[in-house]
């Protein structure tokens, strides 16, 4: 596994554990499916619930595969042992990655805006400087939009563990300009 995605797991397990009880749980995954569907108001409510749906069933297939110790919660060291497994997860990040995209894209148009794309990356916990990075790095239009496909591709490659050099890369707080 690439240090890249080394650093990128400790990022997204600190961000995931949404309570900060040192452990990722429930409870974490309803607090911020909560505060990424209401980052976006004009989001309809169908994009919202899909998001929440996503959030559960991410949550359901990482206590699956992860909590060896069945007690209900993963720590760092579970997370870290297969959270980067492509063949065990793709379903469930591709689930996600459209589902936060789409809360994204309040208007339908295939398109999201900066303020959209800083809000929903805010809501889940990211760092301004490292959110704006993310943002030029995934090649905005003049209007200042990126394509829901590329957001998509873009978290896709965030949890691939062979990836280096990728725009996700500028979320990681050493490399943001």
């Amino acid at each position: 596994m690439r240090t890249e995605a080394i650093n990128r797991v400790k990022l997204v397990f600190s961000l995931l554990d949404a309570n900060g009880n040192g452990v990722v749980d429930a409870e974490d995954f309803d607090l911020m499916a909560a505060r990424v569907a209401e980052a976006v108001p004009a989001s309809g409510e169908a994009a919202r619930e899909a998001l929440r749906d996503s959030f559960r069933r991410s949550w359901a297939t990482l206590v699956a595969e992860l909590d060896t110790d069945r007690d209900g919660r993963i720590d760092f060291d579970e997370y870290r042992a297969c959270a980067l497994s492509p063949e065990r997860f793709g379903a469930a990040v591709t689930g996600f990655a459209e589902a936060i995209a789409a809360v994204g894209d309040p208007d339908g148009d295939g398109l999201v805006g900066r303020p959209e794309f800083t809000a929903v990356m805010l809501a889940i916990g990211f760092e301004r400087a490292n959110i704006d990075a993310l943002f030029d790095a995934l090649g905005p239009s003049d209007e200042d939009t990126v394509p829901v496909a590329t957001w998509v591709e873009g978290i896709k490659d965030y949890y691939a563990p062979d990836k280096a050099g990728i725009p996700g890369d500028h979320l990681l707080t050493d490399t943001a300009a």
